[in-house]
């Protein structure tokens, strides 16, 4: 029998048990045979496909409302992806779908879904037990079927699980539901902000506050490799760059440095950090070896070199400067040779970040007034404009590089930022919500 990838190979996060298991009966075998339902996100229009989600049901043994919660969960994954429509229950002629047999298919066609996925909710010797169906209607076969075994109050986090195993059967890439956002909170009046660090999901559920609010906290990001963070923090009129493990709350300080300190960003592998040092008026780069503590200085100019961040493969850094009188992108190797600059356009550019593919950097830019979030190949080329407004900052990847996350700052006194995300087509674009203001979020990788 063949079933799709297993997306919980290797994967323990939070401490947590989850076991995967795949369902095994003749009834439900895949066919090795290439399905019907896919869908081609390399192409510049997306058709997004019709897909039904049934209510999960449940054994009995679990409240209705975690089953309910689960396949909500799943339904709104997707559907804020903007590559697949769930329909209307309301539509559905067969009711009661289950995992246990073959859905009517010409029932479900009659409603124009393409895909159908099933599921049931239940508890075994203490945890929740979570099994779902994914079927390809026009083909009538089955693309997936999984088994999830997890702590009770990981529901939410086993419908995202689900949500990454459907894209990534679909679509043939990763999945991004998986994953959770770091970001500044900011709070009271604008004059009085009050920013601590804050952690939720990727769709803006289960907030944590990382940080007390007592000293000022800037520009946190996520290491590629494990669930940490680093960030920037005055304690006193002294600025510091911290690591925190988001787990333990384990801090410690990467190092306190003379002069301002901007924008510390991990090396692909985790053990280096490269940041922005100010010396003497002028700021560069510098990389930090996370075990020896030794820097070594890339850059050396009397201008102002910030925001730099590692290529995928860890080999260039992309980063802003302001060295030719107005703030453009560079490229240069990660030891500070062959400095080369990238943007062309008109305007001032910004905040330059490499997708996780490899393929992109994202990047914000100022031109006429407006602050626009666009993308650019790493030598310049195929500038595109995903999205503009009053003002747009921070751009940050999905791991599967596929959708960015950014903030927009509000006018007027009672404004503030606010976090949105924006696929590679530029045209679903939709705001996160936080309990309070927003800014300068940073995507985790897939939790493992």
């Amino acid at each position: 029998m063949t079933l799709a990838a297993d997306p919980l190979r290797n994967r323990r996060p939070w401490r947590l048990a989850l076991v995967l298991v795949g369902l095994g009966a003749a009834l439900f075998a895949s066919s090795p045979a290439r399905a019907v339902v896919e869908l081609n996100i390399t192409q510049g229009t997306i058709q997004a496909l019709p897909i039904a989600i049934a209510d999960f049901a449940g054994d009995g043994s679990v409240e209705p409302q975690t089953a309910s919660e689960i396949s909500d969960v799943v339904a709104n994954d997707l559907r804020a992806s903007g590559l697949f429509i769930p329909i209307d229950q309301a539509a559905f002629i067969e009711k009661g779908v289950g995992p246990d047999s073959v859905p009517r298919f010409d029932d479900w066609r009659v409603v124009n879904a393409q895909a159908l996925v099933v599921g049931r909710i239940g508890s075994s010797d203490g945890k929740l037990k979570a099994e779902f169906r994914l079927w390809d209607v026009f083909a009538g076969k089955q693309l997936a079927g999984e088994q999830f075994f997890a702590r009770p109050k990981d529901a939410r986090r086993i419908g995202h699980i689900i949500a990454d195993a459907i894209y990534e059967r679909i679509t043939g890439e990763k999945g991004y539901f998986d994953t959770r956002i770091v970001f500044v909170d900011e709070s009271g009046p604008k004059d009085k902000r009050m920013k601590r660090l804050a952690i939720m999901d990727q769709d803006g559920h289960n907030v944590r506050l990382l940080t007390t609010g007592q000293n000022l906290v800037l520009t946190p990001r996520f290491s590629p490799s494990t669930q940490e963070i680093t960030y920037m923090s005055f304690e006193g009129e002294t600025p510091k760059v911290y690591l925190l493990n988001i787990e333990t709350g384990q801090k410690e300080i990467v190092g306190a440095f003379p002069g301002m300190t901007f924008a510390p960003r991990f090396s692909p592998d985790g053990q280096r950090i490269v940041m922005s040092l100010e010396r003497e008026g002028n700021s560069n780069l510098f990389a930090m070896d996370l075990r020896s503590r030794r820097t070594l200085q890339l850059t050396n100019t009397n201008a102002i070199d910030t925001a730099p961040c590692y290529s995928p493969d860890g080999r260039e850094i992309v980063f802003e400067t302001d060295r030719e009188g107005t703030r453009q992108i560079y490229v240069m190797d990660a030891d500070g040779t062959n400095q080369r600059r990238i943007s062309r356009g008109q305007g001032s550019y910004s905040t330059p970040v490499w997708s996780p593919r490899a393929d992109l950097v994202a990047f914000t830019k100022m031109v006429g007034g407006q602050f626009l979030i666009g993308v650019m190949k790493p030598d310049g080329s195929g500038e595109r404009v995903l999205t503009e407004g009053f003002h747009n900052e921070g751009p940050t990847w999905a791991p599967n590089g596929r959708v960015l996350m950014f903030f927009r700052e509000s006018p007027g006194a009672a404004g503030g930022p606010k976090l949105f995300t924006i696929d590679l087509t530029g045209y679903n674009e939709r705001q996160v919500a936080t309990p309070a203001f927003g800014s300068d979020p940073a995507w985790s990788p897939l939790i493992n």
